[in-house]
C-alpha cells in the first residue's frame, strides 16, 4: 500500500498586488483631479435667448449689493487675487440679474485698467 502524500496543485496567482494598484491609481486620481471650489454666494444670471458657452478658468462672482467674490475670497482681496492671475486666461463674470448698471460699469472699468481685456459676462437661457 502507497501512502505518500499525493502532489500538491500550484497556488493560483495572488489578486491582491493588483487591488493594491488600483487602489493607490484611484487615490492618485482623486488628489489631483481639480475639482470645482463651491461659488462664495449665491448670484442669479441675467437671461437671455442666445446664449453661448462661455470659456475661461477665472471666474468672478458680482452680488445684487456689488459686493465681489473670487475663489474662497470676498471683497478687495478677491479683486486682488484675481488680478494677479489673470494671465490663466479670459476673465468670466457672473454677476447678478439685480446688479445695477452704473455699479456694472465701475467694476468693468476697474477690470480694464488692472489690464484684463477679455472679460465674458455669463448669462443664462431664458425664454
Amino acid at each position: 500500500m502507497d501512502f505518500a502524500q499525493p502532489p500538491r496543485r500550484p497556488r493560483a496567482e495572488s489578486i491582491v498586488p493588483m487591488i493594491n494598484v488600483v487602489f493607490l491609481l484611484l487615490i492618485f486620481f482623486l488628489m489631483t483631479a481639480r475639482i470645482a471650489p463651491p461659488e462664495p454666494f449665491e448670484v442669479s444670471p441675467p437671461e437671455t435667448r442666445a446664449a453661448e458657452a462661455a470659456d475661461g478658468t477665472l471666474i468672478l462672482y458680482v452680488g445684487a449689493d456689488g459686493q465681489v467674490g473670487y475663489s474662497s475670497l470676498t471683497g478687495e482681496p478677491a479683486l486682488e487675487a484675481l488680478i494677479e492671475e489673470t494671465a490663466e486666461g479670459p476673465l468670466i463674470l457672473r454677476a447678478d440679474a439685480a446688479l445695477p448698471g452704473p455699479e456694472l460699469a465701475r467694476l468693468l472699468a476697474r477690470l480694464r485698467s488692472a489690464g484684463i481685456g477679455h472679460i465674458d459676462l455669463l448669462v443664462q437661457a431664458g425664454g
